[in-house]
């Protein structure tokens, strides 16, 4: 049974799985909203894990707990340990193995990658949540990123995630299609 299918009725981002997923395989970037509590964090990484065969897909999270809390929250969703298909690497924490095909990153280790190889070499995708959080190093490793796909890396996918952005300005900035999953507002 696929993530999606076992979480379908229990969380809103079910319903677009399938969309963020056809958008990748036909759009470089893609820009994705759904309200606080709805899965995007959790449910749609392991989603998009299901439908690119190989490499890793690394997912900016802004703040520390947070990056921490999400990859914990989708081992268990997996039925893992941290560490095992998903893991997280922050500053002077770092958990994740030799099968790790989700890490979940803050901005300043983010930004470490991409100097050290500006091609990503490995990486299928690169998921920017809580983008509406902005920050200077969000901006730049998502400028980076772009700058790396449009010149090295045309495979390379990006989503950027948000609850409440101008959705409007990035599509446009972007050249994304914008899926947006509806629904009630969860407790987080």
């Amino acid at each position: 049974m696929s993530i999606v299918e076992e979480y379908a009725g229990k969380l809103p981002v079910a319903g677009i799985a399938a969309s963020v997923n056809e958008s990748l395989a036909e759009n470089p970037c893609v820009v994705v909203t759904a309200p606080p509590g709805s899965g995007k964090s959790t449910m749609l990484p392991l989603s998009v894990l299901e439908a690119i065969p190989e490499g890793k897909i690394i997912m900016l999270e802004p703040r520390r707990p947070a990056a921490r809390q999400i990859a914990v929250r989708m081992a268990q969703m997996l039925g893992e340990t941290v560490g095992e298909t998903v893991g997280y690497r922050m500053r002077f924490e770092s958990k994740v193995g030799k099968n790790t095909r989700i890490e979940v990153v803050t901005e300043g280790i983010m930004e470490r990658m991409l100097i050290e190889d500006p091609t990503l070499d490995g990486v299928a995708a690169v998921i920017f949540d809580e983008f509406h959080e902005r920050s200077l190093t969000a901006d730049l490793t998502l400028a980076l990123t772009l700058e790396g796909q449009n010149l090295l890396r045309d495979d390379l996918k990006i989503v950027v995630m948000s609850a409440t952005i101008n959705t409007a300005e990035l599509c446009a900035a972007l050249s994304a299609p914008l899926i947006e999953a509806e629904g009630d507002m969860f407790p987080v």
